[in-house]
């Protein structure tokens, strides 16, 4: 079994463990009120979209989620998250080393050793959630459970539904499927940002992703027998159905053969997070890279982080 087979299946205790460590960091993070910027690279800046979009929708505060390299550093914020499962990519630690003494800090790392821990104010280690992989799935994932958490979401909910989806039949056959195209809503942008990705990543697969409503303008072009639209979150109206006209696979949580798939739905019950859901989505495309004679530990082109001279 690959480190990314293990690794997903990781996510629900790695998820508890962040939920416990939470509480303890609590003076390490954004207080109510505080404007934030939350930044990262590649999986890391997907998940400080997500995060972002969600402490806003709590009513937290303005937050605002960067690519590292793009940040404003003439914008004011009274708090910078910086997410990095190494702490040694090279744009994450330039941008730590130019806001010292400018802007409170706080790096949510996977190694506690690593520069970016050093460059920081403060420090979230999360060694537990951390990987052998080149492509990353559960420190992503336990970050954001960490900064849920924070926010006042259930976790415990949350696990519950991870424990489903890193057992159940996936939804779809990959070896099916020529392409994908991930949407989202709100929060739920970035991890279709995220599950495009681990396609790409992990299987060299043509992926694309959206927000949902933004789908019809254009992108929905493509979609015909033979690809799949894959919805996180709430839909919006008449999305499945313009879907269904092209011919293309669709893939939603509220949809009755995603129910039938994941089996713990009933009348009155609350749908499956769109965490959970992203599980699923890390497995498809690990399935699509079996499924096309690749190693989703061995990704083209990629190194477990990106360190430049």
């Amino acid at each position: 079994m690959s480190h990314v087979h293990t690794e997903i299946a990781s996510q629900p205790e790695c998820w508890r463990e962040a939920a416990r460590l939470a509480d303890s960091v609590a003076d390490r993070l954004p207080r109510p009120g505080e404007r934030v910027a939350v930044v990262g690279c590649g999986t890391s800046w997907f998940v400080a979209m997500a995060y972002a979009a969600r402490r806003e929708q709590a009513g937290q505060g303005e937050t605002d989620a960067f690519q590292a390299s793009e940040f404003p550093t003439g914008r004011r914020y009274d708090r910078l998250i910086a997410i990095t499962r190494s702490g040694t990519t090279t744009e994450v630690l330039d941008l730590l080393a130019a806001l010292r003494g400018r802007v409170p800090s706080t790096v949510l790392v996977g190694d506690p050793t690593s520069t970016a821990a050093d460059l920081a104010d403060a420090a979230v280690p999360m060694p537990f959630a951390d990987e052998r992989s080149v492509v990353q799935t559960r420190f992503a994932t336990t970050a954001l459970a960490l900064l849920r958490a924070h926010l006042g979401d259930t976790v415990s909910a949350l696990v519950a539904d991870a424990e489903v989806a890193v057992r159940a039949p996936l939804p779809i056959d990959p070896a099916l499927i020529e392409q994908v195209t991930f949407l989202g809503r709100g929060w739920t942008v970035g991890l279709a940002h995220e599950a495009a990705l681990k396609c790409r990543e992990a299987a060299s697969f043509w992926a694309e992703s959206y927000p949902a409503m933004d789908y019809r303008h254009g992108p929905i072009s493509i979609a015909t027998p033979g690809r799949l639209v894959w919805a996180f979150g709430d839909l919006p109206a008449g999305l499945p159905e313009d879907v269904a006209a092209t011919g293309a696979a669709f893939v939603h949580s509220r949809t009755h053969g995603y129910r039938t798939v994941l089996g713990r739905w009933s009348a009155g019950r609350t749908p499956v997070d769109p965490m959970a859901d992203l599980i699923l989505a890390q497995r498809f495309a690990v399935a699509l890279a079996t499924s096309r004679g690749l190693d989703p530990d061995a990704p083209r082109h990629l190194r477990r982080s990106v360190v430049l001279a």
